[in-house]
């Protein structure tokens, strides 16, 4: 078992010397904390999956500090790459594209032909991906299939003594993991929605950006992470609750005191007296920053047996708040 050290933003360089060594470390972005281990190590990598618990054909981003480092891997950027690089990176941006054969494992793409790559908008990260000198793989710095980590300390939570470090920037500030755009293809699709809206990438490009709301089936592997398990779920039962539900979910709630959380705006809990709360804030966007703490939240409670969470409209970060929530509440919404 490892001892899990916390590094302070200024030691990127311990931190880096660890990932030099086949460690893993844990790193800060802007949207949530990633898992990190040196991406053209392939026994490192493998490390990752085995210290989440996840499946090995699900993808993992490759994290850069530079545009440099993605030319390494990718035989040529077209005029509307360069374009969203230009406009989003660093940034809450994912973007697929074709990569040169053998110049990524199949451990990193799952074994496809293509490599999702971010450059993430938090200085220490790139400060330690540039100390390392390569890329860094990271996916999401948790148990596999439970809410993504927003604190150092979530993190310890859940791979305390599996990995060595922890590179710790205090809480993240978007909340929900990147967008992920797939520019391999013809037509540039999202296949994870985040805080960069398809609309302003479309604006960038001149072009429309499609949404892929398939289901992946059973023996396909996805173009990128959150795509086919499932993913950010407590251990009580999520219930989505449509605005017009309140009253009828806060009224079963207060006869259910002890097993029901709820997870919503200022507003509604205003009016949750009897029942342990967490605070989405005032609006969509603090909402999306407060998800997955509130979920760690409940999560640390064994009495709580069921989560009323709130339902946004489904547009601009709104699209990625709700993906994520509908995922961890298996689709389940509030009816009675």
């Amino acid at each position: 078992m490892l001892i899990t050290k916390i590094y302070k933003p200024n030691e990127f360089n311990e931190a880096a010397k660890e990932l030099r060594l086949g460690e893993l470390v844990a790193f800060p972005t802007e949207t949530v904390y990633g898992l990190g281990a040196d991406a053209t190590n392939e026994q490192a990598v493998k490390r990752v999956y085995l210290a989440k618990g996840r499946p090995s054909d699900n993808p993992l981003i490759v994290t850069v500090s530079s545009l440099e480092m993605v030319k390494r891997f990718v035989p040529s950027l077209s005029k509307e790459v360069e374009k969203i690089i230009e406009k989003f990176w660093p940034g809450s941006l994912t973007i697929v594209l074709k990569i040169k054969d053998g110049s990524l494992s199949k451990t990193v793409t799952g074994g496809l032909k293509t490599a999702a790559f971010r450059m993430p908008k938090n200085e220490t990260t790139l400060n330690l991906i540039t100390a390392l000198g390569n890329p860094i793989v990271g996916p999401s710095a948790n148990s596999s299939g439970k809410p993504s980590p927003t604190t150092a300390q979530h993190v310890y939570h859940d791979l305390e003594g599996r990995i060595a470090g922890i590179l710790d920037d205090g809480p993240t500030d978007v909340g929900v993991e990147s967008t992920i755009i797939d520019m391999s293809t013809e037509i540039p699709t999202i296949l994870r929605p985040g805080a960069v809206t398809a609309e302003e990438i479309e604006k960038v490009i001149g072009k429309e950006v499609y949404s892929d709301k398939h289901k992946v089936k059973e023996n396909e592997i996805p173009k990128a992470p959150g795509m086919k398990y499932k993913h950010y779920a407590p251990s009580a039962q999520v219930l989505i609750v449509n605005k017009d539900n309140w009253n009828s979910a806060l009224q079963w709630a207060n006869e259910n005191k002890n097993q029901v959380g709820i997870l919503a705006d200022d507003e509604v809990l205003s009016k949750a007296l009897e029942n342990k709360t967490y605070s989405l804030g005032e609006n969509v966007e603090s909402a999306a920053k407060n998800l997955f703490a509130g979920l760690r939240y409940f999560d640390d409670d064994n009495q709580i047996k069921y989560i009323l969470a709130e339902a946004f409209p489904e547009e601009g970060v709104g699209l990625a708040y709700m993906n994520r929530l509908k995922k961890s509440a298996g689709n389940q919404f509030y009816n009675k």
